[in-house]
């Protein structure tokens, strides 16, 4: 009650952390929680749902897997659904609440992909226009890092960062939390920009050998004088993709030195399609 006071405009932070610390000394702690903030999250009164997401999310930093487990259920994640939802209390919440509901239900998928009943969930506000488009999530937003990690962790891999992300996470602070946040999606951004080479690379190398397999066939036809004019126009649509996947490559190369696998893949490719290229001019010139 007194960490979601409606009549405090200010969080307690010292009694949110009590709060998560009692949740973590009693075996049944995460469940009589989520009861809890289940409650105050529908309350009536904007002010005290707002102080309820605010500590369910230091929770969500503060609690560990037992929370993590028990918030993950359908029988939490339908609280918040009729948050949300007109046929229940969506008809009388305010609009602020429903939106820091939405971001928080959106950080959860982004942060717990392993957990299929938050994405099927939000998945399913998505498909009844309840949610139009991913919030954006703001600067000093409180998110929770994914946990447990697997091994291999995006942050695992830098050892200086893990430990100043878990000394900020331990923080009741709220500059420290939105220091932790500012650092947790600069990794993840990291990460994604890294993901998206890698995905890049995949798509171009497979183009390539695709590309290269037509090209083979095409130009054995060539050679027989058993190209219909169609065919034709794909060897000529082909020449001129395959002319303009060089440049792709040489990027995909520079992108992949760190990396001697990857490196080996693109100039496997890049030999491919110099290859077939040289084949095309040969063969074409010779008639």
């Amino acid at each position: 009650d007194e960490a979601t006071d409606p009549s405090i405009s200010e969080e307690n932070w010292e009694c949110i952390q009590r709060f998560c610390d009692q949740v973590n000394a009693d075996t049944e702690g995460p469940l009589f929680a989520l009861r809890l903030l289940a409650h105050k999250i529908q309350s009536p009164q904007e002010g005290e749902a707002l102080h309820a997401l605010t500590v369910l999310e230091t929770c969500v930093n503060n609690c560990g897997d037992r929370f993590h487990s028990e918030m993950a259920k359908f029988r939490f994640l339908n609280e918040l659904i009729k948050v949300l939802s007109p046929k229940y209390y969506g008809i009388w919440s305010s609009e602020k609440v429903k939106s820091r509901v939405t971001e928080v239900i959106f950080s959860w998928t982004v942060w717990f992909p392993q957990e299929v009943k938050i994405q099927d969930a939000y998945q399913m506000l998505k498909k009844q226009g309840i949610v139009k488009e991913d919030p954006k999530l703001p600067e000093d937003k409180i998110l929770p890092p994914p946990s447990p990690r697997p091994q291999n962790s995006i942050f695992d891999m830098d050892e200086e960062k893990s430990k100043l992300l878990a000394k900020l996470l331990k923080s009741s602070h709220p500059e420290d939390l939105q220091a932790a946040n500012r650092l947790i999606q600069s990794v993840v951004k990291e990460e994604q920009e890294k993901s998206a080479q890698v995905s890049r690379r995949v798509s171009t190398i497979s183009e390539v050998s695709e590309n290269v397999r037509r090209m083979d066939e095409l130009l054995e036809n060539y050679r027989r004088h058993e190209l219909s004019p169609t065919d034709q126009e794909t060897l000529q649509a082909l020449l001129q993709r395959c002319e303009k996947l060089r440049p792709l490559l040489f990027r995909l190369a520079s992108e992949a030195v760190a990396d001697e696998e990857a490196l080996a893949e693109v100039l496997q490719a890049n030999d491919k399609l110099s290859r077939a290229l040289g084949q095309y001019r040969q063969v074409v010139a010779s008639q």
